[in-house]
């Protein structure tokens, strides 16, 4: 059975009412991105203390922290977001989080190509992934727009090069739709690295953001794959339906319940397992 979770932050920065949805909704464990409209890397002490009692007094926990690390420019310096990074793990530790996501670098200058530089973002990620080697703690990285691992081929590299069980993939149909390229067509060479997955649909004829199974994602068909292929991790929704920034997006309380039903009709339709469903 898939396990169900979600960017609560898309419901309201409010935490209260991030719980009282998500348990509404059946969904289990966070993807701790924002409370409070801080990011989980500025959470003070008090605030990480309240967040997972909380939690844990309401039966959830976290799944990923949904960090922003790695988007940044490649040309910024490295050891402030390095120490951000540790900051991440630091917290995956805190939570009893299995996963962070990260993602791939921007380029120096909007629009220049990132790939020129793809010799240091191999050797930032090699970083990342050798100082969690001895945690029990795995590093997914997302398809993103205009970083590094934006398309499939950047993504396989990244996987095969770096080459670690600490360092996975966070599938985002979405993503890859917006960035030009059919999930579909993108899924079997990632599956066998792919240890997160996002939900997120894009109907590619306005690139309109809409519920899973309402755009080009093929997200049942996928789900359905991985199932049978073995996968039994977290589907994560990131729904975007209000809008979506470069950092983060909402949803609102209303539109997340939509996007929560829409994952499940799909599940329902191509008999994928999903708890809470």
């Amino acid at each position: 059975m898939l396990k169900l979770a979600g960017f609560a932050d898309e419901i309201s920065p409010d935490l209260s009412e991030q719980i009282r949805v998500c348990r509404e909704l059946g969904i289990s464990h966070f993807e701790l991105r924002g409370v409070n409209n801080l990011n989980v890397l500025d959470f003070g002490p008090a605030l990480r203390q309240e967040i997972r009692m909380r939690l844990a007094d309401a039966g959830m926990g976290v799944a990923s922290i949904g960090s922003p690390i790695g988007k940044v420019r490649i040309n910024e310096p490295w050891q402030p977001h390095f120490d951000r990074f540790k900051i991440a793990v630091e917290l995956a530790q805190f939570f009893n989080a299995p996963l962070i996501r990260i993602f791939s670098y921007y380029p120096p200058e909007k629009g220049q190509d990132i790939r020129a530089h793809r010799d240091q973002v191999i050797q930032r990620m090699r970083a990342k992934v050798d100082y969690i080697r001895n945690l029990d703690v795995v590093l997914v990285h997302e398809n993103e727009r205009e970083i590094y691992g934006e398309r499939l081929a950047e993504c396989v590299d990244l996987m095969q090069t770096i080459d670690s069980p600490r360092f996975r993939f966070a599938f985002d149909f979405g993503n890859f739709l917006q960035a030009g390229e059919q999930p579909a067509d993108n899924w079997p060479a990632l599956k066998p690295y792919t240890a997160h997955i996002h939900i997120k649909d894009v109907r590619t004829s306005d690139m309109k953001i809409v519920p899973a199974g309402e755009g080009d994602g093929h997200i049942g068909a996928i789900l359905a794959d991985a199932y049978r292929s073995g996968y039994r991790g977290f589907v994560s929704l990131e729904p975007h339906l209000k809008s979506a920034g470069r950092m983060s997006g909402t949803s609102g309380a209303e539109l997340f319940k939509v996007a929560a039903e829409a994952l499940r009709k799909v599940c329902r339709e191509w008999n994928v397992p999903l708890a809470g469903a």
